[in-house]
């Protein structure tokens, strides 16, 4: 049997060393806690070589390693399937539980259980504790008792149970329990440089680690107020550009949530405060979501918009690389699929842009532009992925309305209205006005020609026209229609028998 006195924490999407939920216990219920990350091949097999992330990961794995070293600890890293690395570490060392964090994706849960399976044939524990979100699965439900689908009313029920329960927020200290750490016999290994498994070393996309998440959001502290306004601006620096340190856990979600709601409180934060609260509480609407439709990953949140006909074929291909590598002639699109694959970072509304455009204006499957975003976003995580995707697409929950379509151009005039961002990304624009640069293919030619620009040969034409696009998508989601239309005859007759 072993020695229930050892554990192991296993590092996964919360790579700190202070408000641990998984470390706060393991420290707390063991006389000796060591402490492991895994890169995984089963992971990173899918991943390119010089993958952004993975950069990110690296520097982050460093500060962790360091800040546990002070602690009196280190980290071990391996390089494997994880399935069977933490239940190789955990025999080596003779541990008697392992303590991780929950996670919610399909294919992170089925690992889980094939790890906890091994282990318990080995007769050790394996233990998950809430720790990405503040709550989860069905912890926040209707007064019927039901799930929710809308967001609106689940934001509600959400805040009314955080003030019901306000040591949700309590913190896991780490800290105070640092004596129960495992030294390292002798000079603990160096970590791994990316190059020892296979991937391209090189700077982070962002400042990386607990030390590139506090320092973001001291610096968001200061201008939160503006937050509700600015968000909306890709021209400006209006967010909080913490998306990737709370997918990779560099920072503690319930730290942000309680620093939102004491500045709502206090007023200390102006309306901005309130409006970035409610951006934490979409995190947490679209992981309950996963994790009690997990058909999402594949299938349309509503089962009628799964008889939807997308655009398929070598035109459709070709549009779709032309959306990919910002060549469809609609400028703002163009200028954030370029911000997206040159930095791996895309604003919020011009995810929504991108998205509708892919979907309404192209007719392409939104699968496929989720699983193009999955490869390049550096904040990617699969619950807010397609929880944003399925919501352009109209087929998720709380979704846009499927009639509801985004003109290209109105975004852009609205919220790029001097052509600030577009002249970032695509300079060959640069010498076209305000008015201009939205649409440079309502310029006359010698007009655009003046300013450097032809189109076919500096900038493409559009690959569609918005109008004849939208009444192809009204046509295309009418289908939907129908199969509603059936399903509730079916169920009255139903209730007639």
């Amino acid at each position: 049997m072993m020695n229930s006195s050892k554990s192991l924490v296993w590092f996964r999407r919360d790579l700190r060393a202070f408000d641990h939920a998984a470390l706060h216990h393991a420290l707390r219920s063991s006389q000796q806690v060591y402490c492991v990350f895994v890169y995984d091949t089963d992971i990173l097999d899918e991943l390119p070589k010089d993958d952004r992330r993975l950069r990110f990961i690296h520097a982050s794995l460093a500060q962790l390693d360091a800040e546990l070293r002070r602690l009196g600890g280190y980290l071990i890293v391996r390089h494997g399937s994880a399935r069977d690395e933490v239940v190789a570490l955990a025999e080596e060392l003779g541990i008697g539980a392992v303590h991780a964090g929950s996670d919610y994706e399909p294919s992170a849960i089925a690992r889980d259980l094939a790890v906890a399976e091994k282990l318990a044939a080995r007769d050790c524990g394996f233990h998950t504790y809430k720790d990405q979100v503040i709550f989860e699965k069905q912890e926040v439900l209707t007064l019927a008792g039901g799930v929710f689908s809308v967001f609106t009313p689940y934001k509600n029920a959400w805040l009314k149970r955080l003030a019901a329960h306000p040591e949700t927020l309590a913190t896991y200290p780490v800290d105070a329990h640092a004596h129960t750490f495992a030294p390292a016999a002798g000079a603990p290994a160096a970590l791994p440089a990316l190059e020892d498994i296979g991937f391209t070393s090189g700077e982070p996309p962002l400042p990386a680690g607990m030390d590139g998440a506090e320092t973001l959001f001291e610096t968001f502290v200061s201008e939160m107020a503006d937050y509700g306004r600015a968000r909306d601006f890709p021209a400006e620096e209006g967010t909080s550009r913490l998306s990737a340190h709370l997918r990779f856990g560099t920072t503690s979600i319930r730290h942000l949530v309680r620093s939102a709601r004491d500045m709502v409180q206090s007023g200390a934060g102006g309306t901005g405060a309130s409006v970035w609260l409610s951006e934490l509480i979409w995190r947490d609407f679209y992981a309950m979501v996963l994790s009690q439709n997990p058909h999402v990953v594949e299938r349309s949140f509503k089962p009628a918009y799964d008889v939807i006909e997308w655009e398929t074929g070598a035109e459709a291909d070709a549009l779709f690389a032309a959306w990919c590598e910002g060549r469809t002639g609609y400028p703002l699109v163009d200028a954030a699929m370029l911000q997206l694959n040159q930095t791996g970072f895309m604003h919020n509304r011009l995810r929504m842009v991108t998205a509708s455009f892919l979907t309404k204006d192209l007719g392409i499957d939104w699968r496929r532009g989720e699983r193009y975003f999955a490869r390049q976003l550096n904040d990617y995580e699969l619950a807010s992925n397609n929880g944003g995707w399925q919501w352009a697409a109209s087929t998720g929950c709380d979704a846009q309305p499927w009639f509801r379509i985004f003109n290209p151009i109105t975004q852009s005039t609205r919220f790029d209205a001097r052509g600030e961002f577009i002249r970032r990304y695509l300079p060959q624009l640069a010498q076209l006005d305000g008015k201009q640069i939205h649409a440079p293919w309502l310029v006359k030619p010698d007009v655009l020609a003046e300013r450097g620009v032809v189109l076919g040969q500096d900038y493409p034409a559009p690959v569609v026209e918005h109008d004849a696009a939208r009444q192809r998508t009204l046509e295309r989601f009418a289908v939907v229609k129908k199969v509603v239309a059936k399903a509730e005859d079916e169920k009255d007759d139903a209730n007639d028998d």
